[in-house]
């Protein structure tokens, strides 16, 4: 975060990492935080406390809601390497497969096969790489 914001500000930018640590991890957003650049440095800092913090902290839908809305979203838009992200993350949180198979299913009745048929066979890759990392996915 940039010097000289505001309490405010960085009131907001906590909160925000704090809910995309605990969607995303917190071995994907250290990374993206080394990642950061000089260039990336104030769109990092703006979709934490606008996406992170403004959006997914309001009242209105709880976190496992926005997280299903993504998933289904990214699938929507064909935003995969934002899906797999997204899939990988509720994965490893303890979201059962089942569960995203009925998103991916839901979503294909409205988006088309072709793009369900991607979306299985993405979901299955980021199943494969859990499983040999010995992650526990749920069933």
């Amino acid at each position: 975060m940039k010097a000289g914001k505001s309490k405010s500000d960085r009131k907001t930018h906590a909160a925000g990492m704090k809910v995309r640590r605990k969607i995303l991890g917190d071995a994907h957003v250290d990374r993206a935080i080394k990642a950061s650049t000089p260039t990336t440095k104030e769109f990092q800092d703006l979709i934490v406390r606008y996406g992170w913090s403004e959006v997914w902290t309001r009242p209105g839908m709880d976190l496992h809601t926005r997280r299903v809305l993504v998933i289904g979203t990214m699938m929507a838009i064909g935003r995969w390497e934002e899906f797999r992200m997204h899939a990988r993350a509720a994965l490893e949180a303890g979201m059962p497969v089942k569960e995203i198979k009925e998103i991916l299913l839901q979503q294909m009745i409205y988006c088309g096969i072709p793009v369900g048929n991607n979306a299985f066979h993405h979901l299955e890759e980021i199943i494969a790489e859990l499983k040999a990392r010995r992650v526990k996915v749920k069933a």
